[in-house]
């Protein structure tokens, strides 16, 4: 029995996504200088960042 095309190959997961998690803009945030730990605790209504970094 052989597998249904729609599972695909696994470079298919690799690609680039276009929306980032919450930590990962955290982290941008942090790069751009504009997050400091102990200052900013709302972690809800972020601003915008590019997702190249």
């Amino acid at each position: 029995m052989s597998r249904h095309p729609s599972y695909g190959k696994s470079i298919k997961g690799a690609k680039k996504r276009n929306v980032l998690k919450r930590f990962e803009r955290v982290q941008i945030l942090r790069q751009l200088g504009k997050w400091v730990d102990g200052v900013n605790k709302k972690v809800t209504g972020l601003p915008k960042t590019p997702s190249g970094l």
